[in-house]
């Protein structure tokens, strides 16, 4: 008899217990579940994402959000939209009077006397040369003295500065009326309105005064996102962007990207080399050429937010909860290339909505 035989005889009531079903169930799932969260960690592929947050913008600046100012003093006479109104280039937004009303009038009436002294500048001038020419013949017959064809030269030069004189007060008195002509303030392109400050007619504006805000139509959208400094290194123009749009509906799962409902792809433009005010680093991500194009307006207008994942090299999900953990950079196969790296294509032209 073996000793385990022995101590179970001299232990009835132990020798009489026996593993019950359900704890032998248990204890098979336990071990089939600790060898399928094994195989899944270890063998399961996961895309690994530098994630950052941002906006949609644009690269041109005159498609950005922009002031309208005055261009010459006076005051708002007259509004000819509201706020929220949609105006085509060219459109009249304010007009602006001078202080003076009758500016104008007296601009016009004295640069019609200039007009007459110029005229009559060019008469003298013309008499004056052949007062020379004159003068040159007499004194070639020596009919004259040379002192004679010095003072006739010498008002020929005195009328000629005269005539320069006047062509110059003329210019100023056009430079005048053309800045008086820009009183009507017009859209510089087209796009909405967003915001009319208070002014009316007793209120005195500036050269460079804002009247307005104006969002010109969003041609070709750019997104901003801004990434944590430490993933910054490893992602170069060209690399995959998934987006989601505020607002719009979406389901992401960043280590699978195929699984991803409702987001769209971006490719990475440019990085900043200096970090911004925040202290993250702004990657620009433009559409990507060979997707569907982004959402446009006004599902997804200039300024919403996006959240973004650049997508970078495969790991298994088990490497990356290990890295998580650690708190360790994003993982790279290869060597980053230095330089300008040519980004993949993008997307032209304005965005369907």
């Amino acid at each position: 008899m073996s000793l385990l035989e022995e101590d179970l005889a001299r232990f009835r009531t132990l020798s009489a217990i026996r593993v019950p079903p359900v704890g032998r169930v248990l204890a098979v799932m336990v071990l089939v579940g600790i060898l399928l969260v094994s195989g899944f960690l270890a063998f399961v592929p996961w895309v690994q994402t530098a994630y950052g947050e941002g906006r949609v913008t644009t690269l041109d600046p005159a498609d950005r959000v922009q002031n309208i100012t005055a261009l010459v003093p006076g005051r708002v006479e007259r509004w000819y939209v509201q706020e929220g109104d949609y105006v085509r280039e060219g459109d009249p937004i304010a007009r602006i009077t001078d202080n003076d009303p009758g500016l104008l009038d007296r601009l016009e009436a004295e640069r019609a006397e200039t007009e007459a002294e110029i005229e009559a500048a060019e008469r003298a001038v013309r008499i004056a040369w052949l007062d020379v020419e004159r003068q040159r013949q007499l004194e070639r017959d020596g009919l004259a003295a040379r002192r004679d064809l010095e003072a006739a030269e010498l008002r020929v030069a005195e009328l000629e500065a005269r005539l320069a004189q006047a062509r110059a007060k003329l210019q100023g008195i056009d430079i005048r009326l053309n800045r008086q002509s820009l009183q009507v303030v017009v859209a510089p392109r087209d796009g909405r309105v967003l915001q009319i400050m208070a002014l009316d007619q007793a209120t005195m504006v500036k050269e460079g005064d804002v009247l307005a805000t104006f969002a010109p139509r969003q041609t070709t959208p750019v997104v901003e996102l801004f990434v944590n400094g430490i993933d910054v290194p490893l992602i170069e123009a060209g690399r995959r962007v998934r987006l989601e749009f505020e607002g719009w509906p979406a389901i992401q799962f960043s280590g699978w990207p195929s699984v991803a409902r409702g987001i769209f792809d971006g490719v990475v433009y440019s990085i900043d080399d200096a970090p911004s005010a925040n202290g993250l680093f702004r990657v620009l991500v433009l559409p990507a050429a060979d997707r569907p194009s982004w959402p446009g307006e006004p599902a997804v207008r200039l300024g919403a937010k996006v959240r973004g994942w650049v997508l970078m090299d495969t790991v298994t999900v088990g490497f990356e909860l290990w890295r998580q953990l650690n708190r360790f950079p994003l993982q790279v196969t290869r060597t980053i290339r230095g330089g300008t790296i040519e980004p993949a294509p993008v997307a032209k032209g304005p965005a369907s909505a």
